[in-house]
């Protein structure tokens, strides 16, 4: 048997590359795999590996990392629109669970009542084991999946504090004292969470934007969490769940820091997890007697029917297709080290005779319903997601036969983004902004551009821009997006700017707001000003005052007629990957026509983004719309080319607007798409 640590640690790695690799082989879920083979290594299987501390502490971390992930890839405008229905199931997936295993542990397997009643805390609680899988696929922010995951919290959360009062009455310390020192530890630790982790997130990330030190912030949060809820008397388990729920918002889903979270997570933390709970379990100990066999049968059946009658129920009652009561059955099956840490509990906790609460045999049937529940789960999950991944994540038409939006929001998600960076405070600002700008979906690559002018200095200019554009390359690699870089040398910025944005055929182009040198520049600069009449595709320029994952609300000011221009259902679209990847609210103000449409289009495309509409009939009324502006919000201005159907004169006044009224904000300008005929019969071309 291998006792060195390094060894150990070097074993363990070559079955996370491996397992994988076999599953894919035999058509098993890479769960199964890795339990299976923990079963073989362990040292009541082939014996090649000791189980020694690191599996205690990354198994610990692993668990805590897929309670942490599912709440942190959650939808949570889906969340509070489904909070409802996953009550239901929560509900349902405790209680039919916990009613079965109560007459069950007392007549069937001649439990005394705590024993009993521990059983079934255990049998109506489960842990997310396969919720990887559906992860994997893409669905962690479906309906069927939110429900899944706001009912697995509540069935933890029920059977814990049962759990607490089985625990406190065996030991003669169920007292009203002791139940109002709960309530008290409970409430300290809520509020520490629920008002502390928001407010310190938001401090730390809007002073510290390095990935690396950012991502180790988030994990000392989880890992904090969890101990302060073991403090409170709760599990760890609730405490990882919760830091995710709060984290949430400030972690988009797709962004450099949460692709670093999901790597460590599925990479090395969770298969260690699973890993170790294979090794925990004793084959040939399972068959050792007739009454360990009954227990092992009596227990994986009452645990899997009840769970799937759980699903079954709620599908009924809630109106849901076959393919999500096969999701919530396989995300609600398994057991793992919930249950086995309760299990624990009863062992340790002794009766009034001597004897513990739970004998070898429960012991022994627990461990068994872990591997066989695990097994289950995964491959239903498997089967499940294949099956609501057909079916949901299809791109489905626009309501409004012949709308301009469908048409033109269908065909977004191959489309190429060009960054142009120049200021080297600003890239990573820029570069979040254009993934989240182009959704978790897209295909296209995001083209980043540095252009240095020709003259004395242009070597050590093009050295910085060698820089910036690692710089952006590094940001789209950690976020698992494809970034082109081009270095080129010119003699005017815009000239080059537009020759390069035409010659990587990008559709949209992402521009910083230029450093002002004096008062007689204007608002956007020479060089955007020639930039934005010398292209009819989309233009946007950013300026940020704050990292953009902490803004809270988008407000958006819409001119009259922007519906009518060809690049409408574009910015729109692009807005609404913003909102929903942070999970902010957007608040549209325009005319009350252009607001039926997009309304019309959220609705369709984003049915789960928060978002209000507020007429504004005349846009003079721009700065009285938008008089309750905060620090934290992101100004989006849809603005217009001279020319263009949505133009109209007062836009000659939005740049001392802007200037006078908005410099103290974070502000982002869209200039859509228009047809290329109008631009060329309303603009010469600036660029000589």
């Amino acid at each position: 048997m291998i006792t060195d640590p390094t060894l150990i640690f070097a074993v363990v790695l070559a079955i996370i590359l491996t397992v994988p690799l076999v599953s894919r082989k035999l058509r098993i879920p890479h769960l199964v795999g890795m339990i299976v083979a923990g079963v073989l290594v362990g040292e009541h299987g082939l014996g090649l590996l000791a189980r020694d501390s690191s599996f205690e502490l990354f198994g610990k971390v692993g668990l805590y990392y897929i309670m942490f992930l599912a709440s942190l890839e959650l939808d949570m405008e889906g969340l509070r629109k489904n909070r409802r229905r996953g009550i239901v199931f929560g509900i349902l997936t405790f209680l039919i669970p916990f009613a079965v295993g109560l007459p069950v542990g007392l007549w069937v397997l001649r439990l005394r009542l705590p024993a009993a009643l521990l059983l079934s805390c255990i049998l109506a609680s489960h842990t997310l084991v396969s919720y990887p899988i559906a992860g994997r696929y893409g669905l962690g922010r479906t309906d069927c999946v939110t429900i899944a995951v706001c009912g697995t919290m509540i069935a933890l959360l029920l059977a814990l504090v049962i759990l607490a009062v089985i625990a406190a009455g065996v030991e003669g310390r169920l007292e009203p004292s002791f139940l109002v020192w709960m309530g008290v530890r409970t409430g300290i630790y809520a509020v520490i969470i629920f008002l502390g982790y928001p407010r310190l997130t938001r401090w730390f990330f809007k002073r510290y934007g390095d990935n690396i030190t950012q991502f180790i912030f988030v994990m000392t949060l989880m890992i904090l969490s969890a101990a302060l809820a073991d403090a409170a008397g709760l599990e760890g388990l609730l405490g990882a769940f919760l830091a995710g729920l709060v984290l949430n918002r400030y972690i988009p889903h797709v962004s450099p820091l949460m692709n670093r979270i999901e790597f460590v997570g599925n990479a090395l933390f969770i298969p260690y997890f699973l890993i170790g709970v294979g090794m925990l379990i004793n084959i040939s100990a399972l068959w050792q007697s007739f009454a360990g066999i009954v227990v092992i049968a009596v227990m994986l059946i009452t645990a899997l029917a009840t769970k799937w009658a759980a699903a079954w129920l709620t599908q009924k009652s809630l109106h849901l297709k076959g393919y999500e009561r096969e999701m919530l059955f396989g995300l609600s099956s398994a057991h793992a080290a919930g249950a086995l840490a309760m299990v624990m509990v009863g062992t340790r906790l002794m009766q009034a005779d001597g004897m513990p609460l739970m004998d070898d045999n429960v012991l022994n049937g627990v461990v068994a319903m872990i591997l066989g529940s695990c097994i289950v789960s995964s491959v239903a999950t498997e089967h499940a997601a294949f099956r609501t991944a057909k079916m949901t994540l299809s791109p489905l038409p626009h309501k409004g036969e012949g709308s301009t939006p469908s048409r033109e929001g269908l065909g977004l998600l191959g489309d190429n983004l060009m960054v142009a960076i120049n200021n080297p405070d600003n890239v990573e600002d820029l570069m979040n902004t254009a993934i989240l700008m182009r959704g978790p979906k897209a295909t296209g690559e995001i083209v980043a551009l540095h252009v240095s002018i020709d003259g004395a200095d242009s070597e050590r200019r093009q050295e910085r821009g060698r820089e910036n554009l690692r710089r952006a390359a590094a940001i789209g690699a950690s976020a698992d997006v494809p970034v082109v870089t081009q270095n080129r040398l010119g003699t005017n910025p815009a000239g080059s700017i537009l020759h390069a944005f035409k010659e990587a055929d990008a559709k949209e182009l992402i521009l910083g707001l230029h450093q002002k040198r004096n008062f007689a520049d204007s608002f956007l600069g020479t060089t955007l000003n020639h930039i934005v009449e010398g292209t009819h595709r989309q233009v946007v320029i950013v300026k940020h005052l704050m990292p953009v994952n902490v803004v809270h609300r988008l407000v958006v000011a819409i001119p009259a007629e922007a519906e009518s221009e060809l690049g409408f259902c574009r910015w729109l679209e692009r807005l609404c990957n913003i909102g929903e990847q942070l999970g902010c609210r957007a608040d549209f103000h325009g005319h009350p026509q252009t607001l039926r449409l997009v309304s019309d289009y959220i609705r369709t495309r984003h049915p789960n983004m928060r978002f209000q509409l507020i007429d504004m009939p005349d846009w003079n009324d721009l700065l009285t719309t938008t008089e309750n502006l905060s620090f934290d919000h992101l100004f989006v201005l849809v603005s217009a080319r001279r020319g263009s159907l949505s133009w109209q004169p007062s836009f000659d006044n939005l740049p001392t607007q802007l200037m006078k009224y908005f410099m103290g904000n974070s502000l982002m300008i869209i200039y859509p798409e228009q047809r290329s005929d109008a631009l060329s019969t309303t603009f010469t071309n600036p660029i000589p």
